[in-house]
């Protein structure tokens, strides 16, 4: 993956700062273990692949190695707690923009916190914060997208897709990742 490009993205906070592994467990895991101890404002979270990846309800994610987007974003935004309702699906949105913007293609956003794609699972959110009484301490974003998978075991392959899949071709993980914080970032104001 080419982490240059993406410290390229026309961003003041966002990507500035990435942590890339080859595998880990999870990049959400991880980056709430450091987030604390973080000062940047918009340090991102890069894994190639994920053992253990979080889907929400505890679910696992999946992650092709070096085949989709597995990533966390360590926000340390001065907002009040109020800010934050609507945002996972505020986030949903500006994915969706990215990939029309880059592509030309419509996701569907189901809310609050997947992108589908012909009826399939395509991009899961999660977000989390930390926080003591109003103050928060930090929020996380963490998305994984399949961007060039080509095989899903039989537990998904009727409910999951890919861009590759459905195209037939080979798209730029990093383009999407560049357009969609760059996006993010005016979006949700910092």
């Amino acid at each position: 993956m080419n982490l240059e490009s993406i410290k390229n993205a026309k961003t003041k906070y966002i990507g500035k700062e990435i942590e890339y592994f080859k595998e880990i467990p999870s990049t959400h895991t991880y980056a709430k273990e450091i987030a604390m101890q973080e000062k940047q404002n918009g340090k991102i979270i890069i894994a190639e692949a994920q053992t253990n990846g979080i889907g929400t309800k505890g679910r696992t994610w999946h992650t092709g190695e070096s085949k989709n987007i597995a990533l966390t974003i360590i926000l340390k935004p001065e907002w009040a707690i109020s800010r934050l309702e609507g945002l996972t699906v505020k986030i949903a949105k500006c994915m969706q923009k990215a990939i029309q913007e880059l592509y030309g293609i419509g996701l569907e956003i189901k809310e609050p916190n997947d992108l589908m794609l012909n009826g399939k699972k395509i991009c899961g959110i999660l977000t989390e914060i930390n926080t003591i009484s109003e103050k928060m301490n930090y929020l996380l974003i963490s998305f994984g997208f399949n961007v060039n998978e080509d095989h899903f075991s039989k537990e998904i392959e009727d409910i999951a897709t890919s861009l590759k899949k459905e195209f037939g071709e080979k798209f730029s993980r990093e383009d999407i990742i560049t357009k969609f914080i760059e996006i993010l970032e005016k979006e949700i104001e910092l």
